[in-house]
C-alpha cells in the first residue's frame, strides 16, 4: 500500500525505462534551446556555467506600499503580539496539563505568553516576572513550565498556527504550501553537554549545535530538529520532512549545497518529493547520462558520468524496503543514510540509490539551465528561509544568542518556540 501510494512498482523495468526516456528527451530538448539561452556558457574544459539571475526591478508602487505598511505597523510589546495571536487562532488551547486534568488555570494564556517570550528570546524568567500579578509570579511560571510546556504541546500549538496561516488571503498569494526549504542555524553551546560538538570554523574553541528547520512558501515554520555540531544537513533533511508539526506535505524541497548528496537525491525522489538544492559549485557538478553514445551537443563533456541502471535493478527490492521503512517511520532516515555509507564510501545498496538519484539530479540541473522561472522560485524560497533565520537570530538574542541548556529537550523547546514567535511577528 505504501509503495503504491508513492508510485513505486515491484518490477523496476518499465519504471526505469520511463526515467531513462525522460532523461534522454530532456537532454535533447535543452540542448536544442542552448543557442538562444544567453545565461548558459561552456568553458574550454566543457564545464557548465550559468549566469546569475538579474535582479527584478521594483516598481515605485512597491516602494510606496512598503513605506505605508511600515508606517501602519504599531509599536507593541512582544507579549501583546502573542496574546493577539492566541485570540485569533486559539492555539493556546493546545497547551494541556501533563496530568490530563481538564480544569484550566486562570489567565493561563498570560503565563504561557510570558514563558514563550522568555524562552524564545533566551532571556530567562526574571524580565517577565511581575509581582502582584498572579499569572506572572515565579512559582506560577515554574508550575506552568513544568506542567504545560512540553514538546508535544508546542508542536500542537504550532500546528494550529500553520493551519490558521494557510487560510490567510495574503499567505495564499505567497504560495500554496507546496514548496518548502530546509536550512540550519548554528548556536554556540558553552556548557558541558554531549549534545554539542566542536567546529573551529563556526565556534573557534567552543562547542555548538545546529537547529535544522523547515519553512514553507506561506512563511509557516513546519518543524525543526536540533543536531549536535555541524553534520551535513543532508543526513537529517528527510527526518525534518517526516516530523513536521502540521500543514500539508510539501512537494518541492529547496536546500543549500550543504544539504546535497546523490543518495539524498535518490531517497527524496523515491519518497515522492521534488528535490531542488542550490548548487553553488555548478561548474564542478558532474551531469549523468545513461546512453554513453548519445550526442548531447555542448553537454557531452559535462555529462561525463554514467548511470548504471542494472545496479539499480539488482537492488530494487532492498531500495523499496528502505523507502517504505522511512516513509512509515519504522526507521529514521538519518540512521539509514549513515548505514548506506561507510567511511565516506557508499555501500552497494547506497550506490544503487545514488545512481537512481543521479537521474533526478541531472534533470534538476537541466531544468535550472532551461527554466528561469524555476530558478527564481528556488531563489525566492531560499531568501524566505534566510529572512526567517535572520529574524530568529534577532529574537533569540539573550545570553549572546548561545544555547545554555545541558539537555537535548532543553535545547529543543526554546528553538521549537521560535516558529510561533516568527509567525506572530
Amino acid at each position: 500500500m505504501v509503495l503504491s501510494s508513492l508510485g513505486l512498482p515491484p518490477d523496476p523495468d518499465d519504471h526505469l525505462d520511463e526515467r531513462a526516456e525522460l532523461l534522454d528527451a530532456t537532454f535533447r530538448e535543452v540542448t536544442a534551446r542552448v543557442p538562444d539561452n544567453t545565461a548558459v556558457r561552456f568553458d574550454e574544459a566543457g564545464r557548465l556555467h550559468l549566469a546569475a539571475l538579474p535582479a527584478e526591478a521594483e516598481p515605485p508602487s512597491l516602494e510606496n506600499l512598503r513605506v505605508l505598511t511600515n508606517r501602519m505597523l504599531p509599536r507593541v510589546d512582544l507579549p501583546e503580539v502573542l496574546l493577539e495571536v492566541f485570540a485569533w487562532t486559539g492555539c493556546a488551547e493546545a497547551f494541556t496539563s501533563i496530568t490530563g486534568g481538564e480544569a484550566r488555570l486562570a489567565d493561563l494564556h498570560i503565563t504561557i505568553a510570558a514563558l514563550l517570550v522568555s524562552e524564545s528570546c533566551n532571556i530567562g524568567w526574571t524580565p517577565v516576572i511581575k509581582h502582584g500579578v498572579p499569572a506572572l509570579t515565579r512559582d506560577r511560571l515554574a508550575h506552568v513550565d513544568a506542567t504545560y510546556l512540553r514538546m508535544d504541546t508546542l508542536k500542537a500549538a504550532n500546528a494550529a498556527l500553520i493551519e490558521h496561516q494557510a487560510q490567510i488571503g495574503l499567505a495564499k498569494v505567497w504560495g500554496g504550501g507546496h514548496v518548502a526549504s530546509v536550512d540550519g542555524m548554528r548556536f554556540v553551546v558553552p556548557v558541558q553537554t554531549i549534545n554539542a560538538r566542536h567546529n573551529p570554523h563556526y565556534w573557534g574553541q567552543k562547542r555548538g549545535a545546529t537547529w535544522l528547520n523547515m519553512v514553507n512558501d506561506q512563511a509557516a515554520g513546519l518543524g525543526g530538529k536540533v543536531v549536535a555540531g555541524t553534520p551535513r544537513d543532508s543526513l537529517h533533511v528527510l527526518d525534518v520532512l517526516y516530523d513536521r508539526d502540521g500543514g500539508q506535505k510539501p512537494q518541492m524541497i529547496v536546500t543549500d549545497t550543504a544539504s546535497y548528496s546523490d543518495i539524498v537525491f535518490g531517497l527524496l525522489t523515491l519518497a515522492g518529493f521534488t528535490y531542488a538544492p542550490q548548487l553553488a559549485d555548478l561548474p564542478d557538478q558532474k551531469l549523468w547520462r545513461i546512453d554513453t553514445r548519445a550526442d548531447y551537443g555542448p553537454f557531452t563533456t559535462a555529462a561525463r558520468g554514467r548511470i548504471d541502471l542494472d545496479k539499480v535493478r539488482r537492488h530494487w527490492e532492498d531500495i523499496l524496503r528502505v523507502t517504505a521503512s522511512i516513509h512509515t517511520g519504522a526507521v529514521r532516515a538519518h540512521d539509514v543514510i549513515r548505514m548506506l555509507s561507510r567511511d565516506g564510501h557508499p555501500t552497494p545498496l547506497g550506490e544503487a540509490i545514488a545512481h537512481y538519484g543521479r537521474i533526478e539530479k541531472t534533470l534538476h540541473v537541466l531544468r535550472m539551465v532551461d527554466d528561469t522561472g524555476y530558478r527564481r522560485d528556488i531563489k525566492a524560497q531560499a531568501n524566505l528561509q534566510e529572512g526567517r533565520l535572520a529574524l530568529a537570530r534577532r529574537i533569540f538574542h539573550g545570553q549572546r544568542g548561545e544555547l545554555r541548556q545541558r539537555y537535548y529537550e532543553g535545547m529543543e523547546d526554546p528553538l521549537t518556540e521560535l516558529p510561533a514567535r516568527r509567525m506572530a511577528s
